[in-house]
């Protein structure tokens, strides 16, 4: 997994080859330690993802929480096919902003 600041708003994490039980709250504590105060976006790339869970989901859904309390806004980024059946038959689609690049 590769995390690193786009710019002074804008954290951007990728490489994420599978979120599941095993990794989803290392990820999720991974990601929270590089937020900063001054981030107002967070851009998860699943563009490699090839296995998705609801432990991982619910890891998802942290970061949206802790990105909203800082009024920001989580962005998953060109989802596989297989994460974003995932997410659209747990209707997370309207929750979390989904950008395809």
């Amino acid at each position: 997994m590769k995390i690193q600041s786009r710019d002074d708003q804008t954290l951007e994490v990728g490489g994420i080859l599978e979120l599941d039980a095993s990794n989803a709250a290392r990820v999720r504590d991974d990601i929270r330690a590089a937020i900063t105060p001054a981030h107002t976006a967070l851009e998860i790339d699943l563009s490699a993802i090839t296995f998705l869970d609801s432990s991982g989901l619910g890891a998802l859904i942290a970061l949206h929480k802790t990105l909203r309390s800082q009024n920001g806004t989580l962005r998953l980024v060109n989802p596989t096919p297989s994460a974003n059946q995932i997410i659209e038959l747990t209707r997370l689609h309207r929750v979390f902003e989904i950008v395809t690049r």
